[in-house]
Parts: C-alpha cells; sequence; structure tokens
C-alpha cells in the first residue's frame, strides 16, 4: 500500500504543473508585447547619433552633384553641421496654384507625383506627417513678412533625424521628383522645429496601446479563471 504522503504528492504534482504551465503562457502574454514594442521604439527611435564630418561633406558633395545651387547647398551644410542627434519636425505651409504650371500636369497630380517618392522614402525611416490640415481662414496675425496672407494647407511631418531627411533630399530621385513639387505649388515656407511640448509622440501612444490590450487581455484569459 502506497505511503499517504506519497499519493499526495502523486495527485498534487500535476496540478502544480499546471500552474506553472499557465505561469509561463501568463509570462508570455507580457513578454512577447513588450519585446514587439522594445523592437518598433528603437526603430523609431535614431540610435546613429549626430552627423559625423564625414556624413555631412558626403551630402554636401551629393547635393552638389546633384544640381543643387550654392546657397541650397551652403544652407543644408549649416543645417547639417547643427546636428544634435533627435527627431525633429518639419513645419510645412503650402498655397496651390489655381492653374497647371506651363506645360505641367494639374497642380493636384503633380503633388501626387512627388509624394509619391516621398511618403514611402519617410515611412521606411521612421518618418511620417504628425498633422495636415486644410487653413480655414487669411493669417490673422501677419507682421514683417509680405505675401504670407494667404495659405491652402498646414502640414507637420516628423523625422526621426537629420541623417534621414536628407538621405531622401540627396537621393538622385529627388531630382526628378522636386519640379513637380515646384509645379504644385504657387508658394510654399519649410522650416525644423524641436518639439518641447508634445503629447503625441508614437512611441507613448503605442505603449499605452499595447499596455491597455495586454491588461485586457489578462484579465479575460486568467482573472476569471482565477475566481
Amino acid at each position: 500500500m502506497a505511503h499517504p504522503r506519497a499519493a499526495a504528492n502523486r495527485y498534487a504534482w500535476p496540478t502544480l504543473h499546471c500552474r506553472a504551465l499557465r505561469m509561463n503562457k501568463r509570462l508570455l502574454l507580457w513578454l512577447a508585447p513588450a519585446v514587439a514594442y522594445a523592437a518598433v521604439a528603437l526603430w523609431y527611435t535614431n540610435l546613429g547619433g549626430k552627423l559625423s564630418d564625414e556624413e555631412v561633406e558626403a551630402f554636401a558633395a551629393q547635393l552638389a552633384a546633384g544640381g543643387v545651387e550654392p546657397e541650397g547647398v551652403a544652407t543644408l551644410r549649416r543645417f547639417m553641421a547643427s546636428d544634435d542627434g533627435r527627431s525633429f519636425f518639419m513645419v510645412n505651409l503650402t498655397a496651390q496654384r489655381e492653374t497647371p504650371a506651363p506645360g505641367g500636369p494639374a497642380p493636384s497630380q503633380a503633388m501626387e507625383r512627388y509624394m509619391e517618392y516621398m511618403l514611402p522614402q519617410m515611412l521606411r525611416r521612421a518618418s511620417h506627417p504628425a498633422f495636415v490640415g486644410p487653413a480655414r481662414f487669411q493669417a490673422m496675425d501677419l507682421f514683417g513678412i509680405e505675401g504670407a496672407d494667404g495659405w491652402d494647407q498646414a502640414a507637420l511631418v516628423r523625422y526621426r533625424s537629420r541623417r534621414d531627411i536628407m538621405e531622401i533630399v540627396a537621393n538622385p530621385e529627388m531630382r526628378e521628383r522636386h519640379p513637380y513639387k515646384i509645379a504644385a505649388l504657387q508658394k510654399t515656407i519649410a522650416f525644423p522645429v524641436s518639439p518641447t511640448i508634445y503629447f503625441g509622440d508614437l512611441r507613448l501612444l503605442l505603449a499605452l496601446a499595447v499596455l491597455a490590450a495586454t491588461a485586457l487581455a489578462d484579465m479575460a484569459l486568467y482573472r476569471r479563471r482565477a475566481r
């Protein structure tokens, strides 16, 4: 006849095994989203640091070889030289042509041709529009600048780094696509800014979404069983 303690251990082992298996599955439920989130967050963050002097000179040479005017090359060189290694936003104000440029496509078609290049290039570098919206009225506070009272659209575009935007701008295909932007617009202004207050960072939003979804899944799968 088996010893009572041995019999109890024999029946307890499957129970302990099931509990351990359940704990492992629960750990995996939290670990898998955490690893996936970390991978996305690292990709979304600039880990390459500031542009080196060699990179600045290489990009400047590419721009000059691509036909960019010396003044434009000098401006972009200063932009690269002041790199802080952080992400930034490009503020864009645009006014579309009412009629096509001489010999060019319709303004909307021209912009589509330009964005066919820009948007995929941005997205693969964790860069994207953060805000786009039509103007609802003319400029209501204007001083020291002429011809800036009327705009059609405002856009705020996030770039992961200055290296990323320079890879896009210095690409030889940009020479073919940029004229479409000029053909589409009557006027435009674009300048980079560094955010000091910004609550729309996708890393934060994604973290909250992943946390909420995982917590709900945990509650649905395990807390009901615990009751």
